[in-house]
């Protein structure tokens, strides 16, 4: 309470004091008539706004603030709150930082295997030329070499080609050559040998020579240096002494000799 004395005016007050004192008077006039103001809550909260929109500040201490905080009475500002957000920024960053960091890391799958190599054939391998028995009715028979892929044609060119007269209708002169095969050229043969010259298979197991011991008069008088008259004389030894037990004895029939013998070796068998 305020003491009434001191605000007594005296004689040698001065104007400016007259007023100084009435103005306390009011004052203490209203202090003495004034309702005691609302105590501020222990737990304090940051007041929003009127309107009830929260500013970005406030949202973003609400956000990231700790409840203690917000309720204390302590009001950090505006630069306190932009200070604590910033430290809980770098906080968050780092914390998702560690965590990527700390993530398994996809393996990557491993290269495919190369395909492996293509097997390598050690089966044989085709002859560059071909050798080639040529017999009957040509200029030179014998062994004849021609390239791998020749035909039947070639082979009767290299022997020095037919006989004149000669009919080599019953060979197939298209056919492709077998290394180390016998043609016969417009001399009888067994029919074996005739299926292996047309390029058809055949039936049998012979050679394809004519067999001394059982060729006609007309199958030994298509031999080569053979005729009619020494086809005659072959059939006569064979009934003479039964058969033929080596070609070599082929010498001793009438007519046939060391040179027209060797050109028959290749062409009958026994």
């Amino acid at each position: 309470m305020f003491d009434s004395k001191l605000f007594r005016a005296t004689d040698d007050d001065s104007y400016e004091q007259l007023g100084t004192r009435s103005r306390l008077q009011t004052l203490r006039r209203e202090a003495e008539h004034d309702e005691p103001t609302d105590r501020i809550e222990r737990n304090y909260s940051v007041k929003k706004p009127e309107g009830g929109r929260s500013s970005p500040l406030s949202l973003l201490a609400e956000r990231w603030l700790p409840e203690p905080l917000l309720r204390s009475r302590v009001d950090p500002g505006r630069a306190g709150l932009l200070a604590v957000a910033l430290v809980a920024a770098v906080v968050l960053a780092g914390v998702l930082v560690l965590a990527w960091s700390d993530r398994p890391e996809a393996e990557s799958a491993p290269p495919p295997l190369p395909p492996p190599p293509a097997p390598v054939s050690t089966g044989p391998t085709a002859p560059a030329e071909l050798v080639v028995s040529v017999v009957g009715r040509v200029e030179r028979p014998g062994l004849v070499t021609v390239p791998a892929g020749a035909r039947v044609a070639d082979a009767v060119s290299a022997a020095g080609g037919a006989l004149p007269e000669t009919d080599l209708t019953g060979l197939n002169l298209a056919r492709r050559l077998a290394d180390g095969e016998q043609l016969y050229v417009a001399i009888p043969v067994s029919p074996e040998a005739q299926q292996a010259q047309s390029g058809q298979p055949g039936s049998g197991g012979g050679d394809g020579r004519l067999d001394l011991n059982a060729a006609t008069k007309e199958q030994l008088d298509g031999l080569p240096g053979v005729g009619e008259v020494t086809a005659e004389r072959i059939l006569q030894w064979r009934t003479e002494h039964g058969r033929f037990d080596s070609v070599d004895q082929l010498g001793e029939v009438g007519g046939i000799g060391d040179a027209r013998l060797s050109k028959l070796r290749d062409l009958v068998r026994v």
